[in-house]
Parts: structure tokens; C-alpha cells; sequence
């Protein structure tokens, strides 16, 4: 049984190293004026998230996901799990409708049953473990249990007393249900989920821990984190929080499941009370844990378990109740553009802005206007169009605004020394995101994409862009699993 178990721990550190830690995003959709689904795929690419979480299974989206090679999570509501969990039937309509009418076009990895269901809808709490199941059924049925992985999302609400991390145990009431979701994950080699947020650890903290520990940056010697029991030292609340929940399994027996934190983020802007709500912190926060988690390290009791994230969220849902710091969580404007540097690797390339200005057209513009402005650019205007030409690198996506956004800002390049403005009777503005994307490179714009911006508008980027998936690196590096995995099991 113990070399059992090793040889687990043993393939999990394994596919944790040679996959690497990764840094995906939530999309919630209680947005007005949501880009469509074309656009929301482009956005994706043009800030480099590789790992998306949908709260529902939105079959535009899924189609729009096609071919892109990002990873998806889909979910299923909370007003869906009552009637899954209570029939088969019910579950595998599910997976035909939403999972394996998709695959393999559309990546999806894995499955989130409900969100925070035990907190948040605790009557479907009686039923949720049978929509698992009746879930995980319906994917093998459909041979899909291998490529995609079943879980619950849960709030850091179960867990009562997450400090010191060591004596951490979940909430009794709901002791029966976790245990058997345990046993489910232990089961089909799935993960716990977990919601994680050190916004709401600080700011219901009373002051007991300081704001350099919820924000990752360095603690001095005397506001340094210990666990009296383990003596581990902690240099964030997040790690905190995630030890929290591998000590509340630890509880029940359990070892081996790795945790995801399917959320977590930093508002930037909130009510007249909620002083921590600001860009800043909201910006130091989310960097700082994006470097955390890439340096695929885990917690202190879990070192070689890696932490996959995925940071709440994408667009601000300016249509949620509650304070306003619930609606400030976005790091991307519905126009495309960052609302603060993001630096979504350890190399420094940033998504943000760029140093040049650039002429785009105004997505919102007036159709026929933008056609006659971008019939006088390409001829009048002398710009040269030849890229936007069908066949070349920025003819796709084709559309009006795309290729009078490239028409316009070649104009501008060319003729802003000269007097040339950006203007195109009223259908176009300035702005200094980089708009190149793939290996469509606009004027001004250097060749290096080290050196180039990562965050394009919307209407500007490709639904087809080039060169932006990780399926043939990841596909390489399984092989490679499959080596080491076939070695292990000879030595074991």
C-alpha cells in the first residue's frame, strides 16, 4: 500500500515538473456589452491566457474556443446539479450536449459540477457527490474520462479555522459530503478545487495579518508567518490558504489529490469603505502570483505539488450585486486593452502597454464610414495595404474593422510626421497597444515579440492566430511522461 502510494506521489510530482504550472483565467459573462464570442477568443490570445474557465457550458463560446488550442473548463450551474445529480440520463445529456459535442476541437480538460455549491446552494449539497458520479459515468460511456478530469469548486467557507494551516480541518457539518468527494477524486485521479481568496482573508482579518502578507511581497523577520506546530514559514496567505485545504484532507485520511485554485484575485476599484480595492494593490497582488505560481513549487507541507491557478477574472461584471469592489475584479477592458500591466510569464513580458502610439479603427464605427476610410487610406492616403490582402498575414480576421485598423494606422505611421492625424472622420483613435498579432505586424511595431506589447484590441486580433498553441510543446512532453511513467512502474 505505501509503495502504492509513493509511486502516486511519484506520478504526480512527475507530470507537475514536466507539464509545468500554469496561470489561467475565469470568464463571467453578468457583463454589459460583452464582446462577442469571436472577440473574447482574440482577447484571449492577445494577453497569452492558455487556460480558460467557463461557469457554464455557452456553446457560442465553445465553438469560438475551436481550434485554439487554449484549455478549457467548463461548469455546470448551480440550477443545473439538482437535476443532474438526480438522474443518469439527465448527466449524460449533459456531456453529449456540452462536452463531447465539442471535443476534440475544442479543448476542454476539465469540468467544474456547480461553484461552491455546499456554501452557496447547500440544499443541492444532498445530491452533488451523485452528479459527480453520474458526470464521470457519462464521460467514460463516451471514453472522454481520461482526457477530462471532474471536480467541485469550493470556498475557503468549509475549511472554519484556516490558521495555523496545520490544524486545519474542514467544517463538520458538511463532513459526510467532502468525504465522499474525496473519495471521488482519490477515485478518477481528479483534484480538489478550491476558491482562494486573500482580499477577503485581509480584509475580515481585524488587522491580524499585514497587507504585505496578503499581497506576496516580503515579510520582515518580526511580521514573518510561522505555524507554531510545523514550524513552516509562510510568505503569503495564499500558500497559507492552500496548505489550509491539503491539511483538511490530510484530516480525512487522504494524500496524493493536488489542489487547483480554480479563484483568486484582487479587486481594483471598490466602495467608499473598501480602501483596499485599488489598482494597485490589485496589480501587485496578481503579478506577484503569477511569479508565484509559476516557479512551480507548492505550499510548504506540499512543496512538489505545483499550484495551477486561474485568477478572477477576465472583464469586470459590472451587473453583479453586492459592493463595488465585486464588480472591479477584471484585468482586461471589454475593448481589449489591460487595465494594468500583467506579467503573465518569468522572462518579463508584460501585457500592457506599449511605448509607440498606434491609429486603430473605433469598433463601434459606422460601417460604410469605415469602408470609405479605408478606401481613401489604401489609395488617396497612400498607405500600403498589400498585408491585408486575401492570403497575407493580416487578412484574417476578415473584417472591415481589422483591415481599416491596419490601413489607418499604416496611413498614420508614414504621414504623423508630416501632419497626418488619426482621425478617418471620426472612425478611428490613437492608442498605444500594440495591435500585431501572429505574424501580422503592424507599422511601428517591432518584429520581436519579446520586445512587442501583448495586448491588441479585440476587433484587432485573429480568431485564427498563429503560432499561440501549446498542444505540440505539451504533446512532446507527455511522451516523455509516458517514459518516465513505464520506468517507475519497472523500479516499482
Amino acid at each position: 500500500m505505501l509503495k502504492r502510494w509513493l509511486g502516486s506521489l511519484f506520478f504526480l510530482s512527475i507530470i507537475a515538473h514536466v507539464l509545468g504550472a500554469f496561470v489561467g483565467i475565469n470568464i463571467g459573462t453578468d457583463v454589459s456589452n460583452l464582446p462577442s464570442e469571436a472577440e473574447i477568443v482574440a482577447i484571449l490570445k492577445a494577453h497569452q491566457f492558455k487556460h480558460v474557465r467557463l461557469y457554464n457550458a455557452d456553446s457560442r463560446l465553445l465553438k469560438a474556443l475551436a481550434g485554439s488550442g487554449i484549455e478549457v473548463m467548463v461548469g455546470v450551474t448551480n440550477e443545473e446539479v439538482l437535476g443532474i445529480g438526480e438522474s443518469p440520463s439527465v448527466a449524460a445529456a449533459w456531456i453529449n450536449r456540452n462536452v463531447a459535442a465539442y471535443v476534440p476541437s475544442t479543448n476542454i480538460t476539465a469540468i467544474a459540477v456547480g461553484s461552491e455549491v455546499l456554501t452557496s446552494v447547500p440544499n443541492a449539497a444532498s445530491v452533488l457527490v451523485s452528479a459527480m458520479n453520474y458526470l464521470h459515468n457519462a464521460l467514460v460511456a463516451a471514453n472522454l474520462n481520461f482526457q477530462i478530469k471532474l471536480s467541485t469548486p469550493q470556498s475557503m467557507d468549509v475549511i472554519p479555522k484556516p490558521f495555523p494551516p496545520s490544524t486545519a480541518t474542514f467544517n463538520s457539518s458538511w463532513g459526510s459530503t467532502i468525504y465522499k468527494i474525496l473519495q471521488f477524486l482519490e477515485n478518477t485521479n481528479s483534484f480538489y478545487m478550491l476558491n482562494a481568496y486573500p482580499y477577503y482573508g485581509y480584509t475580515n482579518g481585524d488587522g491580524i495579518f499585514p497587507l504585505d502578507y496578503a499581497l506576496f511581497r516580503t515579510l520582515t523577520s518580526v511580521k514573518q508567518i510561522v505555524d507554531p506546530n510545523t514550524l513552516f514559514h509562510y510568505n503569503s496567505m495564499f500558500d497559507a490558504m492552500v496548505d489550509a485545504a491539503y491539511y483538511s484532507i490530510e484530516a480525512f485520511n487522504f494524500s496524493g489529490i493536488p489542489i487547483v485554485v480554480t479563484e483568486t484575485g484582487w479587486p481594483w476599484l471598490g466602495g467608499a469603505k473598501e480602501s483596499d480595492a485599488n489598482a494597485d494593490n490589485a496589480e501587485t497582488f496578481n503579478n506577484n502570483l503569477i511569479r508565484r505560481v509559476l516557479n512551480n513549487s507548492g505550499p510548504p507541507s506540499q512543496p512538489s505539488f505545483p499550484i495551477n491557478t486561474y485568477i478572477y477574472e477576465l472583464f469586470n461584471e459590472d451587473k453583479r450585486p453586492g459592493p463595488a469592489s465585486e464588480r472591479n475584479y477584471g484585468v482586461v477592458f471589454t475593448n481589449g486593452s489591460a487595465v494594468y500591466p500583467l506579467s503573465l510569464d518569468t522572462s518579463g513580458r508584460v501585457t500592457g502597454n506599449s511605448s509607440s502610439a498606434f491609429c486603430v479603427a473605433k469598433s463601434d464605427a459606422d460601417s460604410d464610414k469605415l469602408q470609405d476610410g479605408l478606401n481613401w487610406a489604401c489609395g488617396q492616403g497612400q498607405a500600403n495595404c498589400s498585408a491585408i490582402q486575401q492570403g497575407q498575414p493580416c487578412y484574417l480576421p476578415n473584417t472591415l474593422v481589422n483591415h481599416a485598423s491596419y490601413a489607418y494606422n499604416n496611413y498614420y505611421q508614414k504621414m504623423q510626421s508630416a501632419g497626418g492625424t488619426c482621425d478617418f472622420d471620426g472612425t478611428a483613435k490613437t492608442t498605444n497597444i500594440d495591435p500585431s498579432y501572429g505574424s501580422c505586424i503592424f507599422a511601428g511595431s517591432s518584429n520581436s515579440s519579446t520586445n512587442r506589447g501583448f495586448s491588441p484590441p479585440f476587433a484587432l486580433s485573429p480568431e485564427t492566430a498563429q503560432g499561440l498553441s501549446s498542444l505540440n510543446p505539451r504533446a512532446s512532453k507527455f511522451l516523455w511522461l509516458i517514459s518516465a511513467v513505464f520506468l517507475s512502474f519497472v523500479f516499482l
